[in-house]
């Protein structure tokens, strides 16, 4: 794993919670982005190395409504960029790490990701995501 490439938050509200995070890390967000796989609508920050995901749902039935009806907002994962998803993806199976996808799945900001079971990992939501490279 390269570095820790962001920190994902659960909020009911992507209109209430982005002026306040803007105000806290004294940042402009640089991005939103809906991503439908997920029924997430999503919003980025940014201060140094540190990137804040902020994820709000676009259905009931999503994992971040689920997550939010049965833990309120708060963090949701922690995601750590890799150089090769699919070997990473090989290593933690390798590994005894129950992932939550077979194959790597399109997820916001441009990145291919994948999840491992909190079970694994003491209570923690971990995604690995690849930045998507066009040739």
């Amino acid at each position: 794993m390269l570095k820790v490439e962001h920190i994902g938050i659960a909020v009911r509200s992507l209109a209430d919670a982005v002026p306040l995070y803007e105000k806290l890390l004294n940042t402009n967000c640089y991005k939103q982005e809906a991503v439908q796989s997920e029924a997430v609508q999503t919003a980025f920050l940014q201060q140094g190395e540190t990137k804040i995901e902020l994820l709000e749902a676009t259905a009931p039935e999503s994992a971040i409504a689920k997550f939010i009806d049965k833990k309120g907002e708060g963090i949701h994962h922690i995601a750590f960029e890799v150089a090769d998803i699919h070997a990473e993806m090989q290593r933690l199976a390798a590994e005894g790490f129950v992932l939550l996808n077979e194959q790597p799945k399109r997820g916001a900001d441009n990145k291919l990701i994948c999840f491992v079971h909190p079970k694994n990992t003491h209570g923690v939501l971990v995604e690995i995501c690849q930045e998507i490279t066009t040739p």
